[in-house]
């Protein structure tokens, strides 16, 4: 059979974040987090649970590089949790937490798995939530200072900086939908804490540039290709509106300079779009080394006058779905990533998260068959090969999930790992998709 080659180079990786796996939310000096805090009112969270154990990564960081380096992961994405450096935000930093990451790092680099590291994945410090979260311009400063900070202690063992992940979460899931912490329930304010989650983007971006550091910089997005549902001018002009008002919305004021005009207009005749400094924009616009782009599945959009504010309905779909829910459909992920391409002018893409929940369950002889999760990642990385031969400069991809973890508001009913997690004694398994993926690394590719 033929192979499917993918580029000498190309960064093969896994990915994670502190909360999902880190545990140990009480030791080392780490301060409480939104997520320590929403967890703990009832109905939040599906199951009840909560991040305080996870899957203890911070007693078994040692065990998962060895992983890792089996697996032959080129890169491994991880977040740093803020509270644990800053407990309260700002102010004095916490030695211990410092010491956490710097063993972790220097045992990945002492494995030649090159670190990339997301300052922020979600766990702002409950302190500063009390202040108005990110809805506080001050908190853009105590990023900065947080993110600098990090640049001076771990500068030397980080080869990719992520400045934020998915701000669309933090800001509308987080202040809008209310499915994530802190839990509100207000669009202006959701808008706000994007336009706030930007600026600290930019600001950071700068600073580091400042530091002299010889590492790359971005930022992670996450992104669903919007199709219109029928060809309809009106299912049409609704798919362009919500491309505008997700996606959009953050990546022209980094690539731009401007936010879309389209969602502009849709939140001005609404009443509900903030008045922000010209200045900010120019901020924003920092150049970056790299886009991340997380994409797990695409949507159909039609319009819907009773969708407030956008009037337009969006609607999973694919052959299949996965535990999520979520439709398969690799062509979105190809479609996404040449417009993309178009858009920005030949942007250097990483895809830092893309993978799939299904219900992964140990066999009598302690194995876990997940054919599903490989079929999935088969058809998707062939169309991200296929997106790299018609010219996008696709260069990095970070699965989502090293391993089972927290599954933020579903706690810990979804799987999305390579590696299998027994919660209760915590053991890891490598599942039959991770030893897929660790023949992908080897041989740069597969097969047909």
């Amino acid at each position: 059979m033929s192979m499917i080659k993918f580029p000498d180079n190309f960064l093969w990786g896994a990915a994670t974040a502190s909360y999902q796996i880190e545990g140990a939310y009480n030791l080392g000096g780490r301060g409480e987090s939104i997520w320590d805090r929403y967890c703990r009112t009832p109905g939040n969270i599906e199951d009840g649970t909560s991040g305080d154990d996870g899957c203890d990564h911070y007693h078994h960081y040692e065990e998962d590089v060895k992983l890792m380096k089996e697996l032959g992961l080129k890169t491994y994405r991880l977040s740093i949790a803020w509270p644990r450096i800053f407990p309260e935000g700002f102010g004095k930093p916490n030695p211990d937490g410092i010491k956490f990451y710097k063993k972790l790092l220097t045992l990945l680099k002492k494995n030649g798995i090159q670190a990339a590291v997301t300052l922020y994945h979600w766990d702002l410090p409950q302190k500063l939530q009390e202040i108005g979260g990110w809805a506080n311009r001050k908190v853009v400063d105590y990023f900065v200072e947080y993110a600098n900070l990090m640049f001076q202690e771990l500068g030397d063992l980080v080869a990719y900086w992520i400045t934020l992940n998915e701000p669309y979460c933090t800001s509308f899931l987080g202040n809008w939908v209310g499915r994530h912490a802190p839990g509100y329930h207000d669009f202006g304010t959701a808008l706000l804490v994007a336009h706030h989650l930007l600026l600290a983007h930019g600001r950071t971006v700068k600073a580091f540039r400042a530091t002299g550091l010889r590492a790359a910089i971005g930022i992670t997005l996450n992104m669903n290709y919007n199709y219109p549902k029928t060809d309809s001018v009106e299912d049409r002009t609704k798919a362009e509106l919500c491309h505008a008002a997700w996606n959009r919305w953050f990546a022209d004021p980094i690539f731009k300079g401007c936010y879309p005009r389209e969602a502009v207009q849709c939140y001005q005749e609404k009443g509900i779009m903030p008045k922000f400094d010209s200045k900010d924009l120019a901020e924003m616009m920092q150049p970056i080394d790299f886009l991340g782009l997380n994409n797990y599945f695409s949507v159909q959009v039609s319009k819907d006058a009773n969708n407030w504010p956008l009037e337009a309905k969006e609607e999973n779909f694919g052959d299949d779905f996965t535990e999520m829910g979520w439709g398969i459909n690799p062509e979105g992920m190809y479609d996404l990533l040449m417009r993309l391409t178009e858009d920005y002018g030949g942007v250097k893409i990483y895809i830092t998260e893309n993978g799939a929940a299904f219900r992964d369950l140990m066999d009598h002889n302690g194995e876990v068959e997940d054919n599903n999760r490989i079929e999935f990642l088969y058809r998707y990385l062939s169309d991200v090969h296929r997106a790299i031969e018609d010219g996008a400069n696709v260069q990095a991809y970070y699965l989502w999930s090293l391993m089972d973890n927290f599954e933020w508001a579903l706690g810990y009913s979804k799987r999305f790992g390579i590696i299998y997690v027994d919660y209760e004694t915590k053991q890891r398994t490598i599942k039959k998709s991770g030893r897929w993926y660790a023949d992908v690394i080897k041989h740069n590719g597969f097969e047909k």
